[in-house]
């Protein structure tokens, strides 16, 4: 890890191998059309300057309207990098330190456990060691969500660990929203505000928001697509999903920004110039840049699959906001980012004074990886390969077996149970994090409600002994097994869930859940 952050900090930035491969905008749009994806947009930076920013195809499905460099996208979990920067500007104004006790700095800030909460630093909320489980808490704001900035952080005392404090590796967003809370306490503004007058603004990325309101407002924008006729999510026609049935707003500090490649290019120069700004200012230190783009947390490495080999990494970490891996021998910064609809990837190759984003709005990653890995290749000098055809395969079997696992599950379940009469199952369940759950009985059987979460309504049908299956009305989020556990009285004592599909999106994260009968009221 030292050698490593020696050889970052040494490294200085050097000419680029390359312009952009020749044909890269027909190449780009020919994948594009290929796997049916409507609109994509591609910014590139070397040695400083804007060397591509363009858009392809369309906005929206069944529109003319086409996408430029001035399009917004949704841009997920790339915008962690972004708010990293916010805390940076707090951070040189001398307002802040990245080894500051949270619990400090933001009233009301409690972990599980007390321990944690004394020791929490502005850092380890950044950097997914914390002991949370992977998407721990993600149900208070995905699919979408009701609950305040300040509400999820006041919950979040009641999510148990899955492993002890800076122990190992687990990739959270409801700590980027305790940052965006942070952010807020220390600033006395509203995140969104703070992150448009303090990161926005002076970079001169003046189409970007994290405010649904100017997104909204902005007619240049690219609306989401995905895929939910199929038997598991990614199968199925693309079609246009309702742009206004986003994640809950109070996550936006861990990935609801919306970017065009215009300004993801001033992002991608501000993050080569190490914070400094074409004007000759800075937007954050360069002592900060370094704190950024510094390894915290060793990630695991598992192996790549047969389809990609050569996308093997020897090391990959998580600094604050960005990932660090090696490709073909070289250090690349990099974070991924989807909310439904919508992925994106920002890659720099600092030895390269290079970096690059490209953004889609469907789900289909495997454009944007296999286009990725096609850039990497060129900035780096290997020999050229087909990476979309790779990701194509490969994502093409994976959804293919789930789905097979999916139907073989529901095709063979033993014929036994309930146990109870239906009506026996009907009542509120409760979540010490969450909040209630409500399973309801009408004359066409049993009914569920996640009374936190808008629209996560359905209906439960018998799987086998005392687990039901959850089919939601709303087709985007996918079934769900609920488990009915009785005493021995055979009274229900708890209720677990998991998904059916084998791929389902991690954020839904029922193995988090301990539903209780509540009391009655």
């Amino acid at each position: 890890m030292r050698t490593l952050l020696a050889l970052m900090l040494l490294a200085c930035a050097a000419p680029a191998l390359a312009e952009p491969p020749a044909g890269l905008a027909a190449r780009a749009d020919a994948v594009r059309q290929a796997a049916g994806v409507p609109g994509m947009a591609i910014a590139i930076v070397e040695n400083g300057r804007v060397t591509l920013a363009r858009g392809f195809g369309v906005r929206r499905l069944g529109s003319p309207a086409r996408v430029d460099a001035d399009t917004i996208f949704m841009t997920g979990s790339t915008g962690k990098a972004m708010t990293t920067a916010a805390l940076a500007t707090l951070i040189d104004a001398g307002k802040l330190g990245w080894n500051d006790r949270v619990v400090d700095r933001l009233p009301g800030f409690q972990m599980y456990d007390p321990w944690v909460t004394r020791e929490m630093t502005v850092r380890d909320l950044l950097v997914h060691h914390s002991g949370l489980g992977l998407g721990a808490g993600d149900l208070l704001f995905v699919p979408r969500g009701k609950l305040s900035r300040s509400e999820i952080v006041r919950r979040l005392r009641f999510i148990r660990p899955a492993t002890s404090f800076r122990s190992g590796y687990a990739y959270d967003n409801i700590l980027y929203i305790v940052a965006g809370a942070l952010i807020e306490a220390v600033s006395g503004q509203r995140y969104e505000d703070y992150i448009r007058k303090h990161v926005f603004r002076p970079a001169g990325m003046l189409k970007s928001t994290a405010d649904p309101e100017h997104r909204f407002a902005t007619a240049n924008r690219a609306y989401p697509h995905g895929r939910t006729g199929g038997a598991v999510r990614g199968l199925g026609e693309q079609a246009v999903l309702n742009e206004r049935d986003q994640l809950g707003q109070a996550s936006a500090p861990a990935g609801l920004l919306a970017v065009s490649a215009n300004d993801m290019a001033k992002w991608l120069q501000l993050q080569l110039a190490r914070g400094k700004l074409p004007n000759g200012g800075r937007l954050f230190s360069e002592a900060q840049s370094a704190e950024m783009w510094k390894p915290v947390t060793i990630e695991p490495v598992d192996p790549a699959p047969p389809e990609l080999e050569g996308t093997q990494a020897n090391f990959e970490l998580y600094a604050l906001g960005w990932e660090v891996r090696d490709y073909a021998g070289a250090m690349i910064v990099w974070h991924a980012g989807g909310v439904f609809g919508f992925v994106t990837s920002v890659v720099l190759i600092p030895e390269k004074n290079v970096g690059f984003m490209v953004t889609i709005n469907s789900e289909d990653s495997d454009v944007r990886l296999g286009l990725m890995y096609e850039l990497l290749d060129h900035y780096l000098g290997r020999p050229k390969q087909d990476w979309p055809a790779r990701f194509s395969a490969y994502k093409r079997d994976r959804l293919a077996a789930s789905a097979s696992a999916v139907q073989a599950a529901a095709a063979t379940p033993a014929r036994i149970g309930p146990s109870l009469p239906v009506a026996r199952y009907a009542r509120t369940y409760t979540d010490t994090w969450y909040g209630d759950v409500k399973v309801g009985t009408d004359e066409q059987g049993l009914t569920i409600d996640f009374t936190n979460t808008p629209g996560m309504t359905g209906r439960l049908s018998h799987w086998q002994y005392d687990s039901f299956v959850a089919r939601f009305a709303d087709k985007g989020i996918e079934p769900a097994y609920m488990t009915f556990a009785l005493d021995a009285e055979g009274k229900v004592e708890r209720i677990t869930m998991k998904p059916v599909s084998p791929t389902a999106d991690f954020s839904f994260d029922y193995q988090d859940l301990d539903l209780r009968p509540a009391a009655v009221k």
